[in-house]
């Protein structure tokens, strides 16, 4: 019996490849070749659902977004039950960034869209949810702050290896976040 086509199946088999490679390499090296070595498919079906490396690299990024939004909606339920938002704001992104994908799939979004100004939007998704969310417990400004801070403190989470101290994060959060 023959296997069913898949269309989509197959649209988002290479579109995760090519997510798989930007988070290994970046996007600046990713190849329709790679990407259909890596989804198992011919590379005539990467060029046919992806035209260009752009709109490819677009799909790859929105894949990788994905990830982020289910994290946001995580730390959200969080900070919604808890006494001290800042204490567990502090506390929910001192264990992301102590999870290397998470901080690099950061970086790898962050440097797309320095690169390539399309890419924008989808990147400033995650960070705008990210304030949105904040700023039901504080006001938009405080919570703009919070959010720029750790967004530097996840860039040195990066450059140093390791998340900065949980006690200096959470002290410097609740600075920001100012009396509850």
């Amino acid at each position: 019996m023959r296997a069913r086509r898949d269309p989509e199946g197959r649209r988002r088999r290479i579109a995760e490849a090519a997510a798989e490679l930007i988070m290994e390499t970046g996007t600046s090296t990713v190849t329709h070749r790679q990407v259909a070595r890596r989804a198992e498919v011919p590379l005539g079906s990467t060029t046919q659902y992806y035209a260009t490396l752009d709109d490819l690299r677009e799909a790859a990024l929105a894949i990788l977004v994905e990830g982020y939004d289910a994290e946001l909606g995580r730390i959200g339920l969080a900070l919604d039950t808890a006494d001290s938002p800042a204490e567990m704001i502090a506390r929910l992104v001192h264990e992301w960034m102590s999870t290397g994908d998470l901080v690099r799939l950061e970086t790898v979004l962050y440097t797309a869209a320095i690169r390539d100004p399309a890419l924008r939007p989808l990147v400033r998704r995650w960070f705008d949810g990210f304030v949105a969310m904040l700023s039901r417990h504080t006001d938009p400004a405080t919570a703009r702050a919070v959010a720029v801070f750790l967004d530097g403190a996840t860039l040195h989470a990066v450059l140093d290896g390791a998340p900065m101290d949980l006690d200096r994060l959470t002290a410097t959060v609740t600075l920001l976040w100012g009396p509850a």
